[in-house]
């Protein structure tokens, strides 16, 4: 027999709002205004288990002294992981020629919608990002 607190344990995790925290990538003076490189972090999935699945990878573009976009690695067409070609000033998909410009938005191929964005602050002389799950063909903001 069933009983509904093992239906809840089953069943919590498909529920679940999945958990956003603010994890820093370094300091300020660290990134270069104009230029886009990747940085790693600890994703949501916090846990001992998880091991090296709980890193995530972002692309971060320096736009100001104090404002910067950062863009999950992940094409909007099929979720292949987009690599940024610095003389094109491009984000390249290897599996199906998706193209995107600096800023994110479609340039060519068959991605359907820009990067998926994260947010990003700076506090306290750091660049941080907020971490959350990572759509890969929707239009949703991560």
């Amino acid at each position: 027999m069933i009983t509904l607190p093992g239906v809840g344990f089953v069943l919590a995790p498909v529920f679940a709002r999945p958990k956003q925290t603010w994890r820093k990538l370094g300091k300020l003076d660290e990134y270069e205004v104009g230029k886009t490189v990747s940085v790693e972090f600890k994703d949501t999935i916090d846990q001992p288990w998880a091991g090296v699945t709980a890193m995530s990878g972002a692309w971060l573009r320096r736009v100001s002294d104090e404002e910067f976009i950062a863009f999950s690695i992940n094409c909007r067409h099929l979720g292949c992981p987009v690599n940024w070609v610095e003389d094109a000033s491009l984000f390249m998909c290897p599996c199906h020629g998706g193209v995107y410009y600096e800023d994110g938005e479609v340039a060519a191929g068959p991605p359907p919608e820009p990067l998926a964005r994260y947010t990003v602050r700076v506090k306290d002389g750091f660049v941080e990002i907020e971490t959350s799950a990572v759509p890969l063909t929707t239009n949703d903001q991560v």
